[in-house]
């Protein structure tokens, strides 16, 4: 193999795995041959959906290499040793579990909790990911609501499956955001989902563990309203999860969003705070504040939730009512990349900026010796 050759197709990443493709085992062949560069690359999968990009990439930097006229790209698969020694790899060389659950792991994992539904958790969930996302973080979604799974509408990728390596898969990049859903994986969008107990709880750890997140800063689940399986599921299977309760400014809502808190409190997860969303809004003619949905849900909410834990939980941020905000919802175009200036995208990220600037401690982490 042409030493050249190699180091120049070293930097050509794989999209997906975010690795050189001479490090994953890729590259069975290189050589020059008459100006001609031959190159053989072994697939993951056949029907590998980045195959067009790799051999772009391929083309591109070969063709940097000293004597190269032109590139012929002969595309395989690996054998099913090959991919186990690819899993292995990107797994750090243990089998599938949750990378969050470990003691030194340095991702903050959120769960966006609500005590009922349409109060906008979802929405807030896809903004706040990519409001974090564009701030230079590395970011996950994993939309954890497994009966009503909106995150893929709202993120633009409906109908989009993760590439597969036997268990192991690829999440779907949109916005600069990893994100997994239930609907990923049914065979039509518009199959209901019957699951009970304790299948749920082994679908989320599937969805945690099965799936190559990479390194995250901050992981958010949208979590279903109420206070059901899944909520439970996540305090024992990530203890370090945190959650955040979203409500909006009516006072009736304040007693539902206790719910949410409470079983937060139970499995002894740490409330980072409320979200008041669909606070007030600002008259487009006039200028004065509207409140469509009544005042002081999210203060209340706070407060009750403070009395529980026996500890100041703050209403920690107010996004303001904006139909921009659903209309992105509906068209995959979310409110923080159509309208950056608007006051709930700037809510959104200042929000954002407070959940990934949390400092890292390493009081009490097993810190690695060389």
């Amino acid at each position: 193999m042409s030493q050249e050759l190699r180091t120049a197709l070293s930097r050509v990443i794989d999209p997906e795995l975010r690795r050189s493709i001479t490090e994953l085992g890729m590259v069975e062949s290189a050589e020059i041959s008459s100006g001609i560069a031959k190159i053989k690359l072994l697939l993951t999968i056949s029907a590998c959906p980045m195959r067009d990009k790799l051999g772009f990439d391929i083309d591109a930097a070969s063709r940097t290499v000293a004597g190269v006229t032109d590139v012929e790209i002969e595309f395989g698969e690996m054998s099913q040793e090959q991919r186990d020694s690819v899993k292995k790899m990107i797994r750090g060389g243990r089998e599938a579990h949750i990378p969050f659950a470990e003691p030194g792991s340095l991702t903050r994992v959120i769960g966006i909790a609500s005590g009922k539904g349409g109060v906008g958790k979802s929405s807030l969930t896809v903004n706040l990911a990519i409001a974090a996302a564009k701030q230079g973080f590395k970011v996950g979604i994993l939309d954890a609501d497994v009966y009503g799974h909106s995150v893929p509408r709202l993120m633009g990728i409906v109908g989009q499956r993760p590439t597969a390596i036997d268990q192991t898969f690829i999440p779907i990049e949109s916005y600069g955001v990893k994100v997994v859903s239930m609907e990923m994986f049914k065979p039509d969008r518009s199959d209901p989902v019957a699951f009970r107990g304790p299948l749920l709880h082994r679908v989320l750890e599937q969805l945690l563990s099965d799936a190559y997140w990479g390194d995250l800063d901050l992981l958010f689940l949208d979590l279903p309203p109420g206070t059901g399986d899944i909520a439970i599921s996540l305090g024992q299977l990530i203890p370090s999860s945190e959650i955040l309760v979203v409500t909006t400014p009516q006072i009736a809502a304040a007693e539902v969003a206790e719910r949410a808190g409470r079983i937060a409190h139970q499995l002894k997860q740490n409330i980072i705070g409320v979200v008041e969303n669909m606070s007030d809004m600002k008259c487009p003619k006039c200028g004065e504040k509207i409140s469509l949905f009544g005042n002081g849900g999210g203060a209340e909410s706070a407060t009750r939730l403070s009395n529980l834990v026996g500890a100041s939980i703050p209403l920690i941020a107010s996004i303001p009512f904006a139909p921009e905000l659903r209309e992105g919802g509906d068209n995959g175009n979310p409110i923080v990349i159509s309208d950056p200036q608007s006051e709930a995208s700037k809510a959104i990220n200042e929000l954002a900026l407070k959940l990934a600037k949390r400092s890292q401690s390493i009081v009490g982490r097993r810190l690695p010796v060389s």
